[in-house]
């Protein structure tokens, strides 16, 4: 009998989804080409850090004019935009984007489930998830918000980040729903 190939997509240039070693639900692989932007990705962590945010956009633009699907240089732009620039919009393209690039990726490989938010191939997915939650609340815009806070729920039912919670405080605006004093008095 033919081994079965764990791997659900099999273009090597784009990413990709596999099972996890542990067995225990399925993982995104980064092509090869974004595995060896690596070190360029720690330095700009590094610019970043020391607060040289002009020279790590600079870096970051010019990795994805190199490699698109680099989940991580969307997430550090996205976040760049609301950290340094305040730039809400500009934070939803990004973030976008790197969502984009792994719900691509599930699409291809069935949806497979479960995608652990908490496995290191898959947090970066995930915060880039959380950063469009974030902004297209931010902007008004909380019935998208909604819609991928679900769709993150459905690829990993466990909930660990506790995004479910966050439909509540979408749905209602942060608005106190129960008079607790009313209820009590």
């Amino acid at each position: 009998m033919a081994k079965r190939s764990t791997r659900r997509s099999t273009n090597s240039n784009s990413l990709s989804v596999a099972r996890a070693q542990s067995g225990q639900g399925w993982v995104l692989v980064a092509p090869r080409a974004v595995r060896e932007c690596a070190e360029d990705l720690e330095e700009v962590r590094l610019m970043i850090d020391a607060g040289e945010h002009e020279i790590a956009i600079d870096e970051l633009h010019w990795l994805l004019g190199n490699e698109h699907d680099l989940i991580e240089a969307h997430f550090l732009l996205g976040k760049l935009a609301v950290e340094a620039k305040n730039d809400i919009p500009l934070a939803r393209g990004h973030f976008g984007v790197g969502y984009q690039l792994g719900m691509k990726a599930l699409r291809r490989a069935k949806m497979p489930k479960p995608v652990p938010a908490l496995h290191p191939a898959n947090h970066l997915f995930f915060d880039a998830g959380r950063g469009l939650i974030w902004c297209l609340h931010s902007l008004g815009k909380s019935e998208m918000a909604i819609e991928i806070v679900q769709q993150l729920l459905a690829i990993d039912p466990d909930d660990p980040l506790r995004l479910g919670a966050w439909l509540d405080e979408i749905r209602t605006d942060g608005k106190q729903v129960v008079d607790l004093g009313s209820l009590l008095g």
